[in-house]
């Protein structure tokens, strides 16, 4: 993702100024309060900046550190999405900050997080009204744009998963619950490496899918190499085995559900082949309503507040 610095010859409007300004203080203020110990890097006896130096930031990104200085300098100079997604997780943006980030330079994020709105309310009661079935909708890049509660406990917890990593081929490959739940980890990787090469073609230039594919190259020998394989398989049914941290082997049908009549967004289904794995789903949906009933008993600060008073 390394870049190089390139100034924008035209004049800007007082508008885009002011954003340059804005973002320039933005960085540097989130570069300023992430230590080096946070980033894994040594503090050394010598250093005099608060937080993180411009070049760690830079490196961190694989950007140019010329082109990260302009940046700080509020210079006129094109900023990519894939840039953008590379700092906000090299500082540690929490989603309203990397939503500010994309705001602040004129981009829309492409990530799961900002397009989930592509799902109906009619859709959403349709995940629900299947459980215990665990349920999802995905896009062909693999993001998860809804799902329900099974679904939610099937290989972990994906609430806990910040919604812009909510993609499957980012948690089979960097998701440590993700990969010690799915049976057949391997085959499952290449498979759907095969699958996701073949969607692609229908997306190639789009930031989103080049944002994904460089993040999952940087992050994952094993997706480097069945990338490079370049096999191409279309989308089908097939039985799957996870290992669910809650209730146990479960062995599940995948079937999809296609939304539209183009091949696109979809809603997946895991259905249990055996009595085995239905009693084990239901018990796996009777955990997650039981969380819910705890948690919604848990006084609120205010509450706790009121009663000592």
């Amino acid at each position: 993702m390394t870049t190089t610095a390139q100034e924008n010859p035209a004049r800007p409007d007082r508008g885009s100024d002011i954003r340059r300004h804005e973002l320039a203080a933005f960085l540097r203020s989130r570069r300023e309060r992430i230590t080096p110990e946070q980033v894994g890097l040594p503090r050394g006896t010598r250093r005099r900046t608060p937080g993180l130096r411009r070049e760690e930031v830079a490196q961190l990104s694989a950007v140019g550190v010329t082109w990260y200085t302009w940046l700080e300098q509020a210079r006129d100079i094109q900023v990519s999405v894939q840039v953008l997604d590379a700092l906000a997780r090299t500082l540690m943006l929490d989603a309203s900050e990397r939503a500010h980030l994309f705001q602040l330079a004129g981009s829309v994020d492409p990530t799961p997080a900002s397009n989930c709105s592509g799902v109906t309310p009619a859709q959403f009661e349709l995940l629900r009204r299947l459980e215990p079935v665990p349920a999802c909708i995905q896009n062909s890049r693999y993001d998860i744009l809804a799902y329900n509660r099974t679904y939610a406990r099937l290989m972990g917890d994906l609430d806990a998963v910040p919604p812009e990593d909510r993609n499957c081929m980012l948690l089979v490959h960097t998701n440590e619950e993700w990969r010690a739940a799915i049976v057949h980890l391997e085959e499952t990787r290449r498979l759907m490496a095969a699958k996701l090469r073949a969607s692609m073609a229908g997306h190639l230039g789009e930031p989103a899918w080049k944002m994904l594919i460089k993040r999952l190259e940087c992050a994952s020998p094993e997706f480097r190499e069945n990338w490079d394989r370049y096999e191409v398989v279309g989308t089908r049914g097939k039985t799957k085995q996870f290992l669910n941290p809650y209730v146990g082997l479960l062995t599940l049908d995948h079937v999809d559900l296609w939304l539209n009549p183009e091949v696109g967004a979809r809603m997946v289904t895991y259905v249990p082949t055996d009595e085995v794995s239905r009693e084990r789903v239901e018990q796996l949906y009777a955990f997650v309503l039981e969380q819910e009933t705890r948690q919604a008993a848990q006084p609120t600060p205010a509450a706790s507040l009121a009663s000592v008073d």
